[in-house]
């Protein structure tokens, strides 16, 4: 099968990129998959494809831009050159843009696909139904707020034309089935990236550092990290250190600038800036748990499977969608109040005053990542694939059928 993947890709900046690192990095092991085609954002010089394990060839095709309204037109002229067996988009509703005409162009493209007949499916990371939309920074209005649920409407049905539409998270099958009336709807889940040894569970001498990961500013909010922070260290001897690795989410450029200026007196405070790939299993190693100082979620959380990984125990609002992971895939934490940064001070604490409560909890999360590996769920998808062409085939042979008739 030659495989078209649409995704941003590393060194992109755009959401979604690590996860195709890694759907690229296991699909290619398959010895199903005879070339993969990366419809991306970056250019083939660019583009990190270099692994160490062996696997088929990978094409890097450079046919989007992120904010471009003639994505529509691009990729579908690369699909054309390329002629791929099948085609996957690894997608969210701003995955072209934060520009609403940009970013709702290019949810057009995989019933493009499949009017083109080619089997398509779309990974879909979160849906309109579940998306807080003005802690995920896309308007506090509340009458735009319906006009933006009815546009998503519209374009979460032309994203269900795909073949399938695969959701990471079980409750969102029964959401989008019972308000589209559609069964072309499965769960795969999202998967850990990467399998280390089980970890020694120990940390290296100095400070017990305190992590968070990822796009800041919108729905994650470091503020109220900093502060229970400050709150454990007022009452307690345990030297902390608070490290922010990440970036701005892009829709709140500036967010994290802002928060070193209005912290500046706090003591043994990091940000990292952006994490390249190679650094991430050092950033999580050190760190002594990982914090998830959210207000709100917008689907799985590729930080939980990767804390999970190296064996971390994890601090979580009880809300969304990390409960729903919590629940389905069997990740275990303390949960805090997120609009409480005394509860969030406790959570921490209870963590940080008993190390064997520490190991326990990671040692359940490394449990629970190496149950869904990206090798298990990049198969899942090509029995997808493989079950698409089955129908197609079925199709095609009643409709000779009766034709002959």
């Amino acid at each position: 099968m030659k495989l078209a993947i649409v995704t941003a890709y590393p060194p992109s900046k755009v959401t979604l990129n690590e996860y195709a690192y890694h759907l690229v990095k296991h699909f290619r092991q398959h010895a199903e998959v005879s070339e993969l085609v990366l419809l991306t954002d970056v250019s083939p010089k660019d583009a990190d494809t270099v692994f160490e394990e062996e696997g088929c060839n990978v094409v890097v095709k450079q046919c989007w831009k992120f904010n471009s309204y003639s994505n529509i037109f691009s990729v579908m002229k690369a699909i054309k050159q390329t002629r791929p067996d099948a085609v996957l988009f690894n997608l969210q509703f701003m995955k072209f843009g934060d520009k609403k005409i940009a970013a709702a162009l290019g949810l057009l493209l995989p019933k493009r696909c499949v009017f083109n007949k080619i089997p398509t499916i779309v990974l879909l990371h979160n849906i309109m139904e579940q998306v807080d939309l003005e802690s995920s920074g896309f308007t506090k209005n509340k009458v735009l707020q319906k006009i933006y649920n009815g546009i998503g409407t519209t374009l979460t049905r032309f994203i269900l034309s795909a073949d399938i539409v695969a959701v990471t998270i079980d409750k969102y099958v029964h959401i989008l089935k019972a308000k589209y009336k559609t069964e072309n709807v499965v769960q795969i889940p999202h998967g850990t990236f990467e399998l280390p040894e089980e970890p020694k569970y120990t940390l290296p001498e100095g400070p017990l550092q305190i992590m968070t990961f990822g796009k800041f500013g919108t729905y994650k909010k470091v503020e109220i990290m900093i502060e229970a922070v400050e709150k454990i260290r007022s009452r307690t001897n345990i030297d902390l250190e608070i490290v922010i690795a990440g970036t701005d989410n892009p829709n709140v450029i500036g967010y994290l600038q802002s928060m070193k200026e209005k912290y500046a007196d706090v003591p043994q405070l990091t940000f990292t800036g952006y994490v390249e790939e190679a650094d991430v299993p050092r950033i999580f190693e050190e760190s002594a748990m990982v914090v998830f100082p959210y207000t709100s979620t917008t689907g799985s959380s590729g930080v939980l499977h990767q804390a999970g990984s190296y064996g971390k125990a994890v601090v979580m609002p009880d809300l969304g969608d990390l409960s729903l992971l919590v629940k389905d895939e069997g990740y275990q934490g303390e949960f805090f109040n997120p609009e409480s940064a005394d509860s969030l001070a406790d959570a921490i604490e209870k963590i940080v005053l008993d190390p064997a409560y520490r190991t326990a909890l990671g040692q359940a999360n490394y449990k629970a990542a190496t149950a869904l590996p990206m090798s298990k769920i990049t198969a899942m998808y090509l029995e997808q694939f493989n079950a698409i062409k089955k129908s197609k085939a079925r199709n095609i042979e009643k409709t000779y059928k009766g034709a002959s008739l």
